[in-house]
């Protein structure tokens, strides 16, 4: 392609996907659409500014003598795939691996699903979509039969007179979301919000609820238990459209405003007075995010809210975060799943896949590791190579010391990066990639709409797109007759076949009706079909119409405050970095605005323990400790510590943090973390200084 003047594209940064006109000199304009309505966020503003920024890997790198070096794509491309294969010979297909990202257009993460089937051979393929959606994506499938995040257009929201909104601080991660919030309120949504911290997204909220963090499993049960004690619920709904309320009520039995107040730091009356505000909506939305879901009960604590919805006759929906959540989980880079959102496990699915392929369905691996699960069998030795493609995996994940050390003793590990990331600096095989201005595709946000990215320029010289560089690595790995495409758009239409059928149906929606500007939601299974905003409006997508109540008894975080770890850390966003700060620690002004990783300490806390505002502190849990200055908030409750996860170094927050799983989804324990709190001393505020 050539370089353009400008073209319509959408941000790369959070799963809103604003409309933007992007200029090849990189200054960025925002376009009218529905999602953002002529309106861009800091993030989307300032995104331009990655191109032609002078940290752009321009060469590809080989380790040497155990340092990175600069090479030929010839070379670096032999290395890499010699590597794959000795592991193959020596260990068997499996020990290799790929680990893909959400912020990846649905083309890439198409293609980085059937590079590890086809080209490597391998189960393992998985992505830190894993660390996001993965409770929220479970439970939905579980209860109602399909995942499609927030289930609705945007513009619905002024619909509801009442939305519950737990664990999103929208404000900072979902930035042009909060208009179409603030439209509702002025219309006259009431909110609950529930949020250990009062955040600005707590602003717009009627209550606000202040719970403990790891505890919203116990409000949602309680909160069910509350309103089928004053008979509120709606039977007429639930004997029409659903299955299952006896089973959900018999796990709620005794969670009463008293006991949930106990275990969520909350006093009764706020408990009753959510379940009388819900109980009062003519039409109430319950929306999540990821502080809800983000621990190792989270797809008991989104199931406990869905539960909640269907009691109530109510509508639910779910705040996906990285900029391809949704599709980046629909087209095949998940260890149990295939394109179109298929099960690897069903013969059916697995049918339709290889049919597509042009491959026998034996030839298919079955289920591998989820992302975490790839981590701990690289430590062990079972899995030797690592294929990592858009993200970030060292500083991202739980327990980041171990993952480090890890990552970095493997036998082979390849990253295709536009930057040097932690991860990428413990490589063997670094290749220049691109950014998503530079080569076209599309993504799917968090409305369940697909949108058109279009590329502005070609890769700076010396790197290559990334659809180019994996399919030349599937050709020197013997694969060339699986990858063979000219273009995204090919790529696509094929990504179109394999979805024809299946539940996250993108067959009707090509490439020109996108182009021409239509507002397509899937699934849309032909080209006269106009799209499905609203999944749910008469039936759930279970074979029989009917969504699922579950059962979801309460059970603790997998570690609680103790003695000599007394207080609760939660982790989370802020607005002016995205993800772990790849990015967006390189761009000056967002640089300027937020330069380093603050501790929101509530101001009684810090009193007690001696902490000025700007003092350094070191907090510690079991795994690890890390040093911050201290940012004085009243808006965080006394008993809990929140740190950006945007850092990586010894001052990535994900070090501290439990990797327990969630025993579905396979979720890590982010957003609840027991630790303690202790002064630095000024000399050791010098040494902490200098490094």
């Amino acid at each position: 392609m050539e370089t353009l003047l400008s073209t319509p594209t959408h941000c790369c940064f959070c799963a809103m996907q604003c409309a933007m006109q992007l200029h090849a000199d990189g200054t960025v304009k925002p376009l009218p659409h529905p999602i953002n309505e002529g309106k861009l966020c800091v993030l989307g503003l300032t995104s331009g500014e990655l191109l032609g920024h002078t940290d752009r890997l321009r060469t590809p790198l080989v380790r040497k003598g155990g340092r990175l070096e600069s090479t030929s794509w010839e070379e670096a491309l032999e290395v890499a795939v010699r590597g794959f294969q000795r592991v193959a010979t020596e260990h068997g297909r499996s020990a290799n691996a790929v680990y893909g990202g959400a912020s990846l257009s649905n083309e890439k993460a198409y293609l980085l699903g059937k590079f590890a089937r086809l080209a490597l051979g391998t189960p393992h393929v998985d992505y830190n979509g894993r660390y996001c959606m993965s409770a929220a994506a479970a439970a939905q499938n579980r209860a109602l039969g399909l995942d499609r995040g927030l289930n609705r257009p945007l513009a619905d929201l002024p619909q509801y007179d009442v939305i519950l909104l737990v664990g999103s601080n929208a404000a900072e991660c979902l930035p042009m979301l909060m208009p179409h919030l603030q439209r509702a309120r002025e219309g006259g949504t009431r909110f609950i919000v529930v949020d250990p911290r009062r955040t600005i997204t707590a602003s717009l909220a009627a209550l606000h609820l202040a719970v403990r963090p790891g505890t919203d499993l116990a409000l949602a049960n309680s909160l069910l238990y509350l309103l089928a004690k004053e008979q509120r619920l709606n039977h007429s709904f639930i004997a029409e459209r659903t299955r299952g309320l006896e089973e959900a009520l018999s796990a709620v039995q005794g969670c009463t405003a008293a006991w949930a107040a106990e275990v969520c730091g909350l006093m009764p009356y706020e408990v009753e007075q959510t379940a009388l505000l819900l109980a009062s909506a003519r039409k109430a939305l319950v929306l999540t995010g990821r502080g809800a879901d983000q621990n190792s009960r989270g797809v008991a604590t989104s199931l406990a809210f869905i539960n909640l919805a269907l009691a109530l006759g109510a509508e639910f929906g779910t705040l996906t975060g990285q900029a391809n959540g949704q599709g980046g989980r629909e087209m095949g880079q998940k260890a149990d799943q295939l394109p179109g959102y298929r099960n690897i496990e069903d013969p059916a699915d697995r049918q339709a896949i290889a049919r597509v392929w042009g491959v026998e369905p034996e030839q298919l691996p079955g289920k591998g590791y989820s992302a975490f699960e790839m981590l701990q069998a690289v430590a062990r030795g079972e899995i030797r190579g690592l294929l990592v493609m858009g993200s970030n995996p060292i500083p991202s994940s739980p327990h980041s010391d171990w993952v480090r050390e890890a990552l970095a003793h493997m036998e082979h590990l390849v990253v295709i990066d536009s930057f040097l990331s932690e991860t990428a600096r413990h490589a063997r095989v670094v290749l220049p990639g691109a950014l998503w201005s530079e080569e076209d595709g599309t993504t799917t946000n968090l409305e369940g709409r697909v949108v058109l990215r279009r590329a502005v320029r070609l890769p700076p010289t010396g790197a290559r797109g990334d659809q180019e560089i994996l399919c030349a690595l599937a050709a020197g790995l013997g694969a060339k007759q699986h990858f063979s495409y000219g273009s995204p758009k090919e790529v696509y239409n094929e990504l179109r076949r394999a979805t024809q059928g299946a539940r996250a149906d993108y067959n009707g929606i090509t490439w020109e009706r996108l182009e021409a500007g239509e507002e397509l939601f899937w699934p849309c299974p032909s080209e006269d079909h106009p799209g499905t905003p609203r999944p749910f409006t008469e039936r759930f997508a279970h074979p029989d119409g009917r969504a699922r109540f579950s059962p979801t008894p309460f059970r603790p975080s997998a570690e609680e405050p103790t003695a000599g770890y007394p207080l609760y850390l939660t982790t989370g966003r802020v607005l002016y970095h995205y993800l772990t700060g790849n990015h967006t620690r390189r761009l000056g002004r967002l640089l300027k605005k937020y330069p380093e990783p603050l501790l929101e300490v509530h101001p009684e806390t810090a009193q007690r323990l001696g902490l000025a505002e700007g003092d350094w502190a070191e907090v510690s849990s079991r795994r690890a400790s890390a040093r911050f200055r201290v940012k004085h908030s009243p808006k965080i409750r006394p008993d809990t510590l929140f740190v950006p996860f945007h850092w990586d170094g010894q001052q990535a927050i994900n070090r501290l943090v439990n990797p327990a799983l969630d025993p579905i989804c396979r979720m890590p324990e982010f957003k609840v973390t027991a630790v303690s709190l202790t002064p630095v001393t000024q000399a050791e505020t010098i040494a902490v200084t200098a490094d």
